[in-house]
C-alpha cells in the first residue's frame, strides 16, 4: 500500500491503492484522518437512525461513511477524479448504487463539521455538492448545536434555513421528515 504524493492529480482507482482513508475533489487527496470525535459519531448514529426509520418503505436508502460517493461530470463512474465519503448519503435512485458505493449525486448529503474538515466541508465539499447536483445539503455543527439546510436552486446552493437544537429540523428534498434536534444534540 501507498500514499499519494503532493502535487498530483489522482483518480478512484489510484485512491483504491493506498494506505488509510481518503477523498478526492477534482484529483486532489484529502486524508480522512484522525478519526471523528465520540461527539461526531454520536451525532451521526442519531442522525442515521432518524433517516433510516423516515425512509424505510420508500425507495431511498440512506448510507453512513465510509461509503464512496463517485462524481462526475462525464457519467464515467469507474474512474473519477471526485470521490466523497459524506457522513451521510440519502440516494433514492437504485441505478446509482453498485458494490463500490454510490454513482452521481445523492439527493440529500449530511456533513458533520470536525476541527479537522470544516474548512473542507463548507468550501470544497460544498462547491462539489452545488456542481454534482446535489438536492440537499446539510451542515451540521456540533461546537453551536445547529444545522445549516442548503438547497438547489437553479444550480446553486440557497442556504433555507438554520436550526438549533431547541428546533425540529423539516428537510425540504423530503417535505414530510421532521428531525427533533434535541434528541440529536443530547
Amino acid at each position: 500500500m501507498k500514499v499519494p504524493e503532493q502535487d498530483h492529480r489522482y483518480n478512484f482507482q489510484d485512491l483504491l491503492e493506498w494506505e488509510g482513508r481518503w477523498e478526492l475533489i477534482n484529483g486532489v487527496p484529502f486524508s480522512m484522518t484522525p478519526a471523528p470525535s465520540t461527539t461526531h459519531q454520536r451525532i451521526l448514529r442519531s442522525m442515521f437512525l432518524e433517516l433510516h426509520t423516515f425512509l424505510q418503505g420508500s425507495s431511498c436508502e440512506v448510507f453512513i461513511a465510509p461509503f464512496d460517493v463517485r462524481l462526475s461530470e462525464t457519467e464515467e463512474y469507474d474512474n473519477p477524479d471526485t470521490v466523497c465519503q459524506p457522513d451521510l448519503s440519502v440516494i433514492c435512485n437504485p441505478t446509482q448504487i453498485d458494490d463500490k458505493g454510490g454513482k452521481g449525486a445523492p439527493k440529500l448529503i449530511v456533513e458533520i463539521l470536525s476541527p479537522s474538515t470544516a474548512i473542507k466541508d463548507r468550501n470544497q465539499k460544498f462547491k462539489t455538492y452545488e456542481k454534482f447536483g446535489v438536492m440537499e445539503y446539510w451542515i451540521v455543527d456540533p461546537a453551536h448545536q445547529t444545522v445549516e439546510v442548503y438547497g438547489l436552486e437553479q444550480g446553486l446552493f440557497q442556504k433555507r434555513e438554520v436550526f438549533g437544537k431547541e428546533d425540529k429540523l423539516r428537510s425540504f428534498a423530503f417535505s414530510a421528515c421532521v428531525v427533533d434536534l434535541g434528541c440529536i444534540f443530547q
